[in-house]
């Protein structure tokens, strides 16, 4: 979920690729047809490592025990809509204590108070990565609207230098679009530094099913050189590689940003109708390994494909 004042450029690029993805589809013999994913908790949970890091959501206890809430509505540096806000009703453990984190953006485009009209939740976890390797998971179900942006990203604890450090992008859609963006941003987005984004595009069918879909991110660096291995799974499947790039923050130091953003130039200026638009994170989880160990990963990643820059 990139932001800052070079976003517009960065946008314009995205949604011209989105286009030629979404043209591809639409003619026969004009590019390979899009890939359905279906999500399959129980064949991770019989792989999975140890975590290391597993937040149990309750109901008798409040979000902020494992996140903090970013607040305001003051753009974020997208033109976005929506304030941000800590209410209970904004993002809450799921009542029937099924371990689930739920966010709300709650939509009512009469309301006389304009800081009511669109209000959110942005959380930001309290722990970070910390470790030179390993496994970020959960099983999402995403709102898909005109309008609403969900994200489940990264980045680096405060203070930190946007985008020089580095900004992962795990499970994102746009403006009612069952198209994930996987992304990773470092650099700027003027001249020649245009290259220094990667993103993959994926149809993902079920991204709004009630069951969710299955998000994995892997890091593998090496803190002394500065080199590591990044990758995106999806349902287990590897969607994109990419090497850490020089100069970002050490992978440890990330933490993990939900929330659902409205309006806002990448929903090119959509608004949602009113209504109560649902994220649902489960199995949310930092583990030692991916599933099936090291030996998978090193596989995985001689099978992922290369993010392309923007």
């Amino acid at each position: 979920m990139p932001f800052g004042k070079h976003f517009q450029s960065f946008v314009d690029k995205a949604q011209n690729a989105l286009n030629d993805h979404q043209n591809r589809q639409g003619g026969a013999g004009a590019g390979a047809p899009p890939i359905p994913f279906g999500s399959k908790p129980a064949a991770f949970a019989s792989q999975a490592s140890p975590s290391y890091w597993q937040p149990t959501f309750s109901a008798s206890e409040p979000v902020s025990v494992h996140f903090a809430h970013e607040t305001g509505q003051h753009g974020w540096g997208n033109n976005e809509a929506q304030n941000y806000v800590s209410a209970p009703a904004n993002s809450f453990p799921a009542p029937d204590n099924s371990n689930a984190l739920i966010i709300h953006a709650i939509i009512n485009n009469s309301h006389a108070e304009h800081a009511q009209k669109y209000t959110s939740a942005r959380l930001s976890s309290h722990q970070t990565l910390a470790r030179d390797r390993g496994c970020l998971s959960a099983r999402i179900t995403a709102p898909i609207a005109k309008g609403i942006w969900p994200a489940f990203w990264l980045l680096p604890k405060d203070p930190f230098s946007w985008p020089t450090d580095g900004e992962v992008d795990i499970a994102e859609a746009w403006n009612g679009s069952v198209v994930n963006h996987s992304c990773l941003h470092w650099g700027h987005f003027n001249g020649e530094d245009s290259q220094k984004h990667r993103v993959v595009e994926t149809n993902v069918p079920n991204l709004g099913s009630r069951e969710g879909v299955r998000f994995d991110f892997v890091w593998d660096e090496d803190v002394n050189t500065g080199n590591g291995r990044l990758l995106w799974l999806i349902d287990g499947r590897p969607i994109m590689k990419a090497s850490k790039p020089a100069g970002t923050r050490n992978m440890r130091d990330f933490r993990i940003l939900i929330n659902i953003a409205v309006g806002g130039n990448v929903n090119q200026g959509q608004m949602p109708d009113d209504g109560t638009y649902e994220m649902v994170v489960r199995d949310l989880a930092m583990r030692e390994a991916p599933a099936g160990g090291w030996d998978k990963f090193g596989q995985d990643w001689s099978s992922a494909p290369e993010g392309h820059g923007m």
